[in-house]
Formats: C-alpha cells, sequence, structure tokens
C-alpha cells in the first residue's frame, strides 16, 4: 500500500524463478533421496533420510564413512533437535568404530580401551604383532604424535563421538562433516552440559 494508506495495484504476477520450495527436514534413517529439477535442467538431491556420512578427523588428516546416531544440538532452533532434523553445522553424535580402527591400525596403540578390558583376536593380532626392526621403528616414530585431546579420547571410551554437519543435506543429498576437537569441542561441551543442566 502507498504511505497514504492507498491501494497499490500489483505490477506483475509471479515468476517461476521467484519460487520457493518446502524444505526437506531430513530424518535420521534408511537412506532415502529424490532429486528436484532446477533452473537450466540441473539437478538438486533432496535427502529426505539419511543414516551414513562421510567424516573427517582434521587433526589425523582422516576420513571415514560413519553411522549417524542421533542430533544433538542446533544453535539455530532446538526444535530441529527434538525432531532429529539434519541441518548444516548441526552437532550430531557418530559412530566411532571406523576411527578407533584407523587409529589402532595406524600407532599400533590402543584407543578408548577401558583398563583391562580384554581385546579380541583380530585386536589383539593388529596391536601386539611381531613386527621386523625396521617396521617397529616406523610405528616408535609414528607414535611421537599419537596425542589426542582428553576430551576426545573419553568419547572414544563410549564409542560415539561428536561432530559437526558441513554439507547441506537438503541440497547434495549428503551428510558429510567433521569431528569436534579442541576448543571447538570444549564450546559444545558447555553447550550440552547448560542444555541438560535446564
Amino acid at each position: 500500500r502507498r504511505s497514504t494508506g492507498g491501494r497499490m495495484a500489483p505490477l506483475r504476477k509471479k515468476r517461476k524463478f521467484e519460487l520457493g520450495r518446502p524444505s526437506s527436514n531430513t530424518k535420521i534413517g534408511q537412506q532415502r533421496i529424490h532429486t528436484v529439477r532446477t533452473r537450466g535442467g540441473n539437478k538438486k538431491y533432496r535427502a529426505l533420510r539419511l543414516d551414513h556420512g562421510n567424516f573427517s578427523w582434521g587433526s589425523e588428516a582422516v576420513a571415514r564413512k560413519t553411522r549417524i546416531i542421533s542430533v544433538e544440538y542446533n544453535a539455530s532452533n532446538n526444535e530441529l533437535v527434538r525432531t532429529q532434523t539434519l541441518v548444516k553445522n548441526c552437532i550430531v553424535r557418530i559412530d566411532a568404530t571406523p576411527f578407533r580402527q584407523w587409529y589402532e591400525a595406524h600407532y599400533a596403540l590402543p584407543l578408548g580401551r577401558k583398563k583391562g578390558a580384554k581385546l579380541t583376536e583380530a585386536e589383539e593380532k593388529t596391536l601386539n604383532k611381531k613386527r621386523s626392526k625396521k617396521t617397529q621403528k616406523k610405528y616408535e616414530e609414528r607414535r611421537k604424535v599419537s596425542k589426542i585431546d582428553q576430551h576426545l579420547e573419553e568419547q572414544f571410551t563410549s564409542g560415539k563421538v561428536l561432530a559437526c554437519v558441513s554439507s547441506r543435506p537438503g541440497q547434495c543429498g549428503r551428510c558429510d562433516g567433521y569431528i569436534l576437537e579442541g576448543k571447538e569441542l570444549d564450546f559444545y561441551h558447555r553447550k550440552l552440559k547448560t542444555k541438560k543442566g535446564k
């Protein structure tokens, strides 16, 4: 309307390029992805349900495909945590097993094991295999830089780690991200603690 309150006639009708589409609200479950035809004949991949993603462990420069267990925190909206909706930059809990297996094979050191816990035969073989002097030396060199964050180690003991989603599930149909470490992990730990305390 005009500033005087008068009615203004619309200039034109709606255009195709002005349209908006309904949000995908990606949930955790067996993978279900729809394709959407977009402007220019291009495609978007609408993930309606996802349960796996490719997550990277930044400090160790390694990425593994792993299972997404739950959505833990979302800075923009608590409703998205309650409904377990996957969006970019939400904090999720993922299965730590692939990363633990890699760490134990790479450094030949146990990770996130409880004191005095029994190992399976395969794990025993990986950690305590008889190695040549040259190979043993290689592992000892690696071990010099094998220290990991205490908070992260505690998470490995429980078998689940916190990660941040960095892809857009509703646009590219994938749920990829990175494991939280250092100050970022401390920050979200505090956030989750205050949320639990309420």
